[in-house]
């Protein structure tokens, strides 16, 4: 009779269960996985025959077995080494070497010949799917355990190797569920304070602003002025991720193997530097099967594209809707799937090609021809998602050459943490978190303006300055302006600051 056993695959970013059943019958020796398996699964039998070899135990290749492996649902692809431990166990109950009881519990791993586990991807993902699914324990890789402790309601037993779990199984051994992780993570050190930028004070506080508010910004400006400086300097001035915020990165890194060694969880913001040969299955997500892309590792952190206009104009004009709805969904033929991509977008850019158009000490040597084609990448639909437009011009000797120091991070961020927690109890039972995410009702409800802010954006409005998305998109940097000074109401200073930074290329 086939024996079964419970694992589980990675399908996008989230965990589905599998059940991983085996048949072990007499005949003409073979091995066979069914169950839309990929190579890596492919693979495991040499990997399961040697593991269990290495653990004193009658392995597939030892007698004339007739072994088939049916991985379910058969219409899900199955990806990935991680099939390893549950292929061996069912194996060895199905061989009568074992006798144990698995319902109740999944298993993952990847078996080293020697019989040892090595870690895997998406610990996270599948205690979270045991969770929702009532699984009560999970047996996987030492290395992954305290990932996957994250979940309190799931016991999560780590193992060494295929002969320690047999072991635990049949009650040889006691082994302690992983506990969860007492601290909050690793910060990160982002070794660049904003007090050592001399000069661009307009542009420091448009980063406090965009920080506060997780707004989009732009910068642009002759080489060497600080665009991309200031733009590094960032997450050191970014809030530390809260513990829902924090599950979230955490499962977009474990699933694309991108988790720092030894960490648990991930509770600083990301911060994203795509190269501008980036393609738009690398920016957006993509691939066969999807993979998150830039803008979903991106997620609750910050995306910089350095030297924007020189992206292909098709990968700049695939931001538009992630940036506008905050995720980015990708349709294959028999699925679909939704990535999260609430980033930051920080964009840096030269005035032209040679970087010097309008400079009064340096002449442009750039065609208006060039300079067109150069700024037709930037289409208005793009640009018109942006918040914050801002001129980072050349810094003088006396600035660079001075010595005295303001606006350290650490007291910049103390301003930032003050304003996202006014934030936060703005939008207590809200979907949102932060006031670059509010839609139109919230915007009515919490951005009410006086009579004279009025007349300043009628005007704006009615020469043509400001779009509709625009005009909502200057009530929403208002409103984060408005939190950094502390004041309940919008004032006509908070509008009149918001519509300073509407300014173009």
């Amino acid at each position: 009779m086939p024996s079964k056993v419970f694992s589980a695959a990675i399908v996008g970013l989230d965990a589905k269960l599998v059940e991983v059943e085996v048949d072990v019958a007499q005949g003409l020796r073979s091995f066979t996985i069914v169950g839309l398996p990929d190579k890596a699964i492919n693979e495991s039998e040499e990997r399961v025959d040697s593991a269990i070899k290495s653990s004193k135990l009658l392995s597939p290749h030892s007698r004339t077995f007739k072994v088939l492996v049916n991985l379910a649902p058969a219409d899900v692809k199955k990806e990935g080494s991680l099939y390893d431990l549950p292929i061996s166990l069912a194996f060895l109950i199905a061989s009568k070497q074992t006798n144990f009881n698995p319902a109740g519990k999944i298993f993952l791993g990847e078996l080293s010949l020697d019989g040892r586990l090595r870690p895997i991807k998406g610990a996270l993902s599948f205690a979270i799917m045991a969770q929702k699914q009532g699984i009560k324990e999970i047996i996987l890789p030492l290395q992954n355990a305290g990932e996957a402790s994250l979940i309190k309601s799931v016991k999560i037993i780590g193992v060494e190797s295929l002969a320690e779990t047999l072991a635990y199984l049949e009650n040889r051994k006691q082994i302690v569920p992983t506990p969860a992780p007492a601290g909050a993570g690793q910060t990160q050190e982002t070794g660049l304070d904003i007090s050592w930028i001399q000069g661009q004070e307009y542009a420091k506080r448009a980063l406090e602003i965009t920080a506060a508010g997780a707004h989009n910004l732009f910068f642009f400006g002759p080489p060497g002025g600080g665009k991309s400086l200031l733009a590094k300097a960032l997450p050191s001035i970014l809030p530390s991720l809260n513990f829902e915020e924090a599950l979230e990165v955490t499962k977009i890194y474990s699933v694309a193997g991108l988790l720092p060694e030894g960490q648990t969880l991930m509770n600083y913001r990301p911060f994203r530097q795509p190269h501008h040969v980036s393609s738009d299955v690398a920016l957006v997500g993509g691939g066969n099967p999807p993979r998150p892309g830039e803008i979903t590792l991106a997620h609750r952190g910050v995306l910089f594209l350095d030297e924007f206009p020189e992206f292909h104009r098709d990968v700049l004009e695939s931001l538009r809707q992630p940036i506008e709805d905050g995720f980015i969904s990708i349709s294959r033929a028999k699925h679909s799937f939704t990535f999260p991509s609430r980033f930051m977008l920080v964009a840096a850019s030269n005035p032209c090609p040679c970087g010097y158009l309008n400079s009064p000490d340096h002449p442009c040597t750039c065609g208006p021809g060039a300079i067109a084609m150069y700024k037709r990448k930037l289409s208005g639909p793009l640009m018109d998602r942006m918040d914050l437009f801002l001129e980072v011009p050349a810094v003088k000797y006396d600035k660079l050459a001075t010595t005295t120091t303001s606006n350290q991070s650490g007291v910049v961020k103390q301003r930032i943490e003050q304003a996202r927690e006014i934030q936060a109890k703005r939008f207590t039972g809200e979907k949102i978190l932060v006031n670059a995410e509010m839609q139109i009702p919230h915007i009515k409800k919490y951005c009410q303006y006086d009579a004279a802010s009025e007349n300043l954006l009628k005007k704006y409005v009615d020469s043509g300055k400001l779009s509709a998305r625009g005009y909502h998109r200057v009530l929403k940097v208002a409103r984060t302006i408005a939190d950094l000074a502390g004041s309940a109401n919008l004032q006509q200073n908070h509008i009149s600051e918001a519509l300073m930074y509407r300014t173009t290329v």
